[in-house]
């Protein structure tokens, strides 16, 4: 066979004489050089001129093709490159390629020696991925501000809180809200540990196995703002960052659903207890007296698309062999940005609510004193002061409290009398004044009653909100550490 027959024109492969279909550029080329020109383009762009430098260094190409090179590479734009079937098989690393060999005054032809894209690939994409990571703990750090604010605000407002979606015990808001930013503390530390650990640079690993020329990795790696380089074969397999990311996100979504759950049912019309600007409302085509909160309903509603999000990109990783794939790094990595999309979407909504939110003071006061919450306390001070034995102390306040319902009492109408009553039949004395009774059952008084690091206590919030303000801004400013490297 003659050499001219192996010849073709607009070919980038000896391998294979044709371009793409047209049916591959259409259904998976063009979309994918689409994304990465929207979202990838400029990190491809960084780690040519990174590459580009070190071909100079190496003394493989002179300073003033470097410096063209570099010039041009900063005139790509996303209009004037485009996937071609033809001339760049649709891939953007091609097109830039492309672009700048046919605007060169000079051939230059050391330039893309000993290189592969799949390091290139790689690189580029946790380069996308940590600056989302970091997107995302900003947009913590702003509804954790908001949460504090809102703690800080209503420190002292009682509330009932729940167990097995019964009333049990009497909080407040600012303790309710100080559980919520210290979950929230906890999943944005985590994601500064993540970003450290992910930020290892791929480039220099070059299609799986790494290069053949005394590429400086960690120099490379420096000038794109990565910690370390990491292990040619980790580098190009390894999409566990995506994993990483996911889960974390998936996790935080799944708590503030719950977050959320909570706020579904305080703004019932049974609960009442707080209430949304109309601007953030909705309304009943048929009911005129309603007053709906959509708005909560589509957080929880989209917080479970992160999951779905997450088990996508891990079974599209599970079973396939551990080295460079389409398979685990693109198509794979297919729901990623929705899912940052998403996740973004979930914190913004749900810091909104948060900061326009306002509480009916009045009515949950009401419900915590109609509401007999200091049985616990009784059954303790009938143990603590008079010596009954506390399973007795139980049933003696159980049967107190129902007794009192049945009258229709309120818990500050105490009866002593009947309570001695009931301390006798059991065979024991009370010690306990009228005076005690009421105030066992005093609202102020049960919150003041808890003596425990982390309680409902409002000193003990206090501090804790000033503690958690005080985390918050070592994270933020761990954040902007990040973003500086």
């Amino acid at each position: 066979m003659k050499v001219d027959n192996l010849l073709h024109d607009e070919t980038l492969s000896g391998r294979i004489s044709a371009s793409p279909s047209m049916l591959l550029h259409e259904e998976i080329l063009k979309p994918q050089f689409d994304y990465e020109l929207k979202h990838l383009l400029p990190y491809y762009i960084q780690i040519e001129e990174v590459m580009t430098i070190e071909y100079e260094r190496l003394g493989l190409i002179s300073k003033e093709s470097m410096v063209e090179i570099v010039n041009l590479l900063n005139q790509i734009t996303k209009e004037n490159i485009t996937a071609d079937p033809k001339s760049n098989m649709s891939d953007i690393c091609f097109a830039i390629e492309q672009y700048v060999e046919s605007r060169m005054e000079h051939p230059v032809p050391n330039w893309h020696v000993d290189r592969s894209r799949n390091d290139v690939q790689a690189t580029a994409q946790i380069m996308f991925a940590r600056e989302n990571l970091v997107t995302i703990m900003e947009e913590i750090t702003e509804l954790i501000e908001e949460v504090l604010a809102l703690s800080n605000d209503n420190l002292s407002v009682p509330m009932p809180g729940y167990t097995h979606y019964q009333s049990a015990q009497i909080i407040t808001v600012g303790f309710y809200f100080t559980a919520v930013s210290e979950v929230l503390h906890k999943s944005l530390n985590r994601m500064i540990k993540l970003y450290d650990e992910i930020n290892k640079c791929p480039l220099g690993s070059g299609a799986m196995s790494g290069m053949e020329l005394e590429w400086n990795r960690a120099e490379m790696a420096t000038k794109l703002g990565f910690q370390d380089s990491s292990h040619a074969l980790v580098s190009v397999a390894s999409k566990e960052w995506m994993l990483q990311i996911a889960a974390e996100c998936s996790n935080l979504a799944t708590v503030i659903s719950r977050f959320i759950t909570d706020l579904i049912t305080w703004g019932s019309s049974e609960y009442k207890f707080f209430v949304l600007p109309d601007e953030m409302s909705g309304i009943s085509s048929a009911m005129p007296q309603k007053k709906n909160y959509p708005i909560l309903e589509r957080i929880r509603g989209r917080s479970v698309h992160i999951n779905s999000y997450y088990y996508d990109m891990l079974n599209a990783q599970r079973n396939t062999p551990f080295t460079n794939l389409v398979e685990t790094a693109k198509e794979g990595g297919s729901n990623f940005y929705p899912m940052i999309t998403c996740m973004k979407s979930v914190l913004k909504l749900y810091t909104a609510v948060i900061k326009a939110m306002k509480f009916n003071k009045e009515h949950m006061y009401e419900m915590c004193a109609n509401d007999f919450f200091g049985g616990f306390s009784l059954a303790n001070l009938l143990t603590l002061q008079c010596s009954i034995p506390y399973r007795q102390s139980q049933i003696i306040s159980g049967k107190y409290i129902v007794a009192m319902n049945a009258q229709n009492r309120k818990p500050n109408e105490v009866e002593l009398s009947f309570l001695n009553e009931l301390c006798e039949k059991y065979g024991y004395k009370s010690s306990l004044t009228e005076d005690q009774l009421i105030e066992i059952f005093s609202i102020t008084e049960s919150l003041s009653r808890k003596k425990t690091k982390g309680s409902t206590n409002p000193l003990e919030i206090k501090q804790l909100i000033d503690q958690q303000k005080a985390i918050l801004r070592e994270q933020k400013q761990q954040i902007v550490d990040l973003k500086r490297k």
